[in-house]
Order: C-alpha cells, then structure tokens, then sequence
C-alpha cells in the first residue's frame, strides 16, 4: 500500500469516552489529520465512526483513537474493522452525529 491508497475503516472505542468531549476531540483530530469520515456516541457508552483518507494517515488516527482520545477519556480499547481500500472517499468531512 502506498500513501495514495484511499482506504475505509470502522473504528469503536471503548472505556470512559461519553461525557469527555471525546467526539469533538475526535473530528478536530480527524480534520487535522485531513481525513474523513464520522463520530457517533453508541447507547452502549462506546464511541464508534467511520474513519477515510491516505493509508497512513488512517493508521496514525487509529493509534490516536487507540491511545490518546480526549483530555479526560479514559480508553480502555479501540476495535478497527471492514477496513478496505476505497475507490474515493464516500465523506466530504469529519462530522459529529447525534443519535
């Protein structure tokens, strides 16, 4: 893969990350980054989304999501799956939903 490759991953993040700004801190990271994609609280209280860009600027936000979240969160594990190198990106940028 090269840093060409477009690719898509599904990401869940679990441990204390409602209530810490963990989305907010998630989609400024993501934008900064120059990825795509989205951020959603489950009814489970774990974080989960959708991450696109470069290969290796997905996998630097994977290692973010995995260890560093927001100020206060406490993550305990992130869990990354239907990862996929994508023809384009299926986003126009990194959005915030509420369920």
């Amino acid at each position: 893969m090269s840093d060409k490759d477009l690719i898509s991953v599904d990401y869940e993040v679990f441990g204390k990350v409602q209530g810490v700004f963990f989305r907010k801190y998630t989609q400024a990271e993501g934008k900064k980054r120059g990825l795509v994609g989205w951020v959603q609280n489950t009814k489970d209280g774990t974080v989960q989304g959708q991450l696109q860009g470069p290969s290796s600027k997905v996998s630097a936000m994977q290692e973010w999501l995995r260890t560093t979240g927001s100020p206060k969160s406490q993550i305990t594990k992130a869990e990354f799956r239907n990862e996929k190198t994508i023809e384009s990106l299926d986003h126009t940028d990194f959005r915030v939903i509420r369920p």
